[in-house]
């Protein structure tokens, strides 16, 4: 059963498969919000997840015929946006995002004597571009290691190592005491 309700889903597939307008229209209508949430949690810019949006349904609407109706419809098209997001981040590759930097003060934030404090979504915002996706790809999403490290095209360790360091930026940011 999907999250995303889609009336009539297998139905709609069948209709999209057959190459039917309303059909693929029906599918983009029903996904549309989640595939562009999950890019622009991923992705650095609201451009970026529009892109990542549409890359994502030009090849559901391409790849349909491949859906096996084995799992979800929102999981199949879950796992093609995750792709996209991330493939975007290769090609755009702001900065290098392979090792944390050492932390830094956000402009116009400050530094109190316990903690830098801000909200979850600015602290997330701060992470590199790898490390924001696999910390949402993770905790989020609920992809395993060894997932994330397929769609990646990098280790588990890669994946498990950027999700502890992330998680202690995070807890840093937030104020949460770190044990060292």
């Amino acid at each position: 059963m999907d999250l995303i309700p889609v009336a009539n889903a297998e139905a709609v597939v069948a209709g999209a498969r057959a190459g039917d307008p309303a059909a693929l229209e029906a599918l983009y209508r029903a996904f549309e919000a989640p595939v562009y949430n999950l890019a622009r949690r991923i992705c650095r810019t609201a451009e970026d997840a529009e892109d990542v949006l549409q890359e994502t349904f030009f090849e559901v609407c391409r790849s349909i015929g491949h859906f096996r109706q084995e799992g979800s419809l929102w999981g199949w098209i879950r796992t093609i946006a995750a792709s996209k997001a991330l493939m975007r981040l290769r090609r755009n590759r702001y900065r290098d995002t392979d090792e944390l930097a050492e932390d830094a003060p956000a402009p116009g934030l400050r530094r109190d004597e316990t903690a830098l404090r801000m909200d979850l979504e600015a602290a997330l915002e701060r992470l590199p571009e790898v490390s924001r996706a696999v910390v949402w790809l993770h905790d989020v999403e609920g992809y395993t290691h060894e997932e994330i490290a397929l769609m990646m095209g990098r280790t588990t360790s890669f994946s498990k190592s950027q999700l502890a360091r992330a998680h202690t930026r995070l807890r840093r940011w937030l104020g949460e005491e770190v044990a060292r």
